[in-house]
């Protein structure tokens, strides 16, 4: 009991004696205490006006040889005057005074959630909050950033039971509109972007958010937002990707247990038909609702630890190749073509093929660099790189190629080949003199055929002896000497001469060697390129 409650009975008990005794009246008594407990309760009047009646009955004691009247069966009624707000004449009310006093402090307090009403009592279940997303602005994907921008009306429906005056005014049947200022009044679910970087209602207040109740109860709230939201994007296959973005809708102050967020059946995220893109084609777009677990290690709601309700849509966005084709990939195939000229140009002339080679390689590498400034800096090769290093290879291979035919090209010596093809050229250019001169003559020893060698030995002619003949004939020494000599029989020599004819060596100059690589470049660069190409377009759009 209080100091404020002391006095007050002191005084009921002080002014009840004089009613007894009959120096003042009942009603006088009645204002006396209503004034005085309005000044003794500092702030009192600012909240209403109490009110104090005595009642009793009167009855006459003798004592002493007197007499005195005494009020016994004393009772002391505390009556207010009525502030809060009569809804008897709905019906004839405004929109504005209606609503006033439906959000009057003695019927709403908009801090409370609503109660779940079933069958006209409450029960202990969440309260159901409808949200259909409308989505009119849509900007392209920031690759560098992982970040996209979107501009929405979110609409959100549920019922408040306190708000409901269908009973009041029953043939009233418009709903009360309001804007931002009846939002202020009543209360409205706390809904947030989980994925969101930045976020806020577009333009004016006023113009931005429109809020209906229905006569049963039902609220209606739509609200114009503008938000930049992130998007993890994989660019393994850019500029051919494929991005999903999600928005994700959660509840900030209530868990599952006593708000829960649904899809609207009909209709719930639409996107303005008028709506294009420049960079991306919108291909298709879903949603989907779930709950969340937060914890210690989550406080995207605050250190408040429990499952949250959440909803979430994706939309599927497809990168149109058209700008990267024009501006990245027929331009770098036309600069690694111009690079393959350097093959019809003489090898002497060294200024010429210089300048080209290292012309279109800057090029080049000034082209892709413009296109990959605009990406992120991520760990993993993307597509887009694959090309870069194929087309650098192509174009640093036709400089290397000219070194090539240029130091072949000034080369004083003529080079020996086995046979005028590929194979055996390369191999002769390519092999240092000393080791090609031992691998001539050892080829050569192989492919010499074997000298056989044939004794004959002429018999001299018999000696004849004449009988009879006085002088007999004789003979010098000589007439009787044997010859010798040593021949090559020709028929075993017309099989060898065709096998050394088979592995004859040709002479080259190296004017004609540098000449003929470059008629074989011109030909395997492009088809090479070619290949190059068919393989890199079929993972693109088949894999």
């Amino acid at each position: 009991m209080n100091k404020y409650s002391i006095v007050i009975i002191l005084l009921i008990c002080f002014l009840g004696w004089t009613v007894a005794v009959g120096s003042i009246n009942v009603n006088t008594v009645t204002g006396v205490l209503a004034s005085t407990i309005n000044s003794t309760i500092p702030g009192r009047e600012n909240i209403e006006k109490l009110r104090v009646s005595l009642s009793g009955t009167v009855n006459s004691v003798p004592v002493n040889e007197s007499t005195y009247s005494i009020l016994t069966d004393l009772n002391v009624t505390r009556s207010a005057d009525e502030t809060c707000p009569s809804l008897d004449d709905a019906a004839q009310l405004t929109q504005t005074q209606l609503i006033n006093r439906l959000t009057a402090s003695c019927r709403y307090d908009r801090l409370e959630r609503p109660n779940v009403m079933e069958n006209g009592s409450i029960v202990d279940a969440p309260l159901d909050v409808f949200v259909r997303v409308y989505i009119y602005v849509l900007q392209n994907l920031d690759s560098s950033d992982l970040q996209f921008k979107m501009h929405g009306l979110v609409q959100l429906r549920y019922k408040d039971p306190r708000l409901a005056f269908d009973e009041y005014a029953p043939n009233r049947k418009q709903s009360i509109l309001g804007e931002s200022k009846l939002r202020e009044l009543i209360w409205v679910p706390h809904i947030f972007l989980a994925n969101e970087h930045d976020s806020s209602v577009l333009g004016t207040s006023e113009k931005d958010i429109l809020t209906s109740i229905n006569p049963d109860g039902t609220v209606i709230t739509s609200s114009r937002i503008q938000a930049t939201l992130y998007c993890w994007m994989k660019l393994q296959k850019f500029p051919f990707d494929e991005q999903y973005c999600p928005t994700v809708l959660e509840s900030w102050m209530y868990n599952a247990t006593e708000l829960r967020l649904y899809w609207e059946d009909n209709a719930p995220l639409t996107f303005d038909p008028k709506m294009h893109l420049t960079e991306y084609a919108l291909e298709n777009a879903w949603t989907n609702e779930t709950i969340i677990n937060a914890d210690l290690n989550d406080l995207r709601h605050g250190a408040f630890a429990g499952n949250y309700s959440s909803l979430s849509f994706t939309v599927h966005l497809v990168r149109e190749v058209g700008y990267y084709v024009m501006d990245y990939f027929l331009p770098s195939i036309m600069i690694v073509a111009i690079s393959w000229v350097s093959f019809w140009l003489q090898a002497d002339q060294t200024p010429a093929r210089t300048t080209l080679g290292c012309t279109t390689l800057l090029s080049f590498i000034t082209l892709a660099s413009s296109q990959e400034n605009n990406l992120p800096k991520v760990s993993y090769i993307k597509v887009s790189e694959v090309w870069f290093l194929g087309c650098t290879f192509f174009i640093f291979g036709s400089l290397v190629e000219f070194a090539f035919v240029n130091t072949i090209w000034r080369r004083k010596n003529s080079v020996e080949v086995k046979k005028v093809k590929s194979k055996y050229i390369l191999k002769s250019t390519l092999t240092p003199r000393m080791k090609r001169h031992k691998m001539i003559d050892n080829e050569r020893q192989q492919a010499r055929p074997p000298c056989d060698r044939f004794l004959s030995v002429d018999t001299p002619s018999p000696i004849i002896i004449t009988v009879g003949d006085e002088t007999p004939n004789k003979f010098t020494s000589s007439d009787s000497i044997a010859t010798i000599t040593s021949s090559v029989d020709d028929n075993f020599s017309d099989p060898d001469n065709k096998r050394t004819e088979n592995h004859s060596w040709t002479t080259m100059t190296p004017h004609e060697v540098s000449l003929w690589i470059d008629r074989k470049a011109r030909f395997l660069f492009p088809v090479a390129f070619i290949i190059f190409n068919a393989f890199y377009w079929t993972f693109v759009y088949c894999l």
